[in-house]
């Protein structure tokens, strides 16, 4: 029986509909500013550190990413059982509680959408 050859490695093209992964961020990050893989992965952990200081409990509810995004966390309250209807079937149902909860928001900036 004869083995099928294995796919050729191609070159990576930035035009794939793929998403890029975390190594390639630090790879191209690390190109243009002339840091290694490394530095990079670092400035990256530093971030997600201060970040998540700034939305936590005891800091102030928004992060500025300067340039790109207002990250915000908005504090949702806990909401009580309740009666409802089905859209589908036109059946009562109860629509179950939820306990309160903390969303992060991320808005982007001016010069985000201009990118786009």
């Amino acid at each position: 029986m004869a083995k099928k050859a294995a796919p050729k490695a191609t070159e990576k093209s930035s035009t794939s509909n793929r998403a890029v992964t975390k190594g390639e961020i630090f790879a191209a990050i690390g190109e243009k500013t002339g840091l290694s893989k490394k530095q990079v992965a670092s400035v990256f952990d530093g971030l997600s550190e201060l970040i998540g200081k700034e939305l936590g409990k005891k800091g102030p509810g928004q992060f500025v990413v300067p340039g790109l995004l207002k990250l915000k966390v908005v504090r949702k309250p806990a909401t009580k059982e309740k009666p409802g209807i089905n859209p589908f079937t036109k059946q009562p149902m109860t629509i179950t509680a939820k306990p309160a909860r903390n969303v992060v928001r991320a808005l982007p900036l001016k010069a985000l959408k201009e990118l786009v």
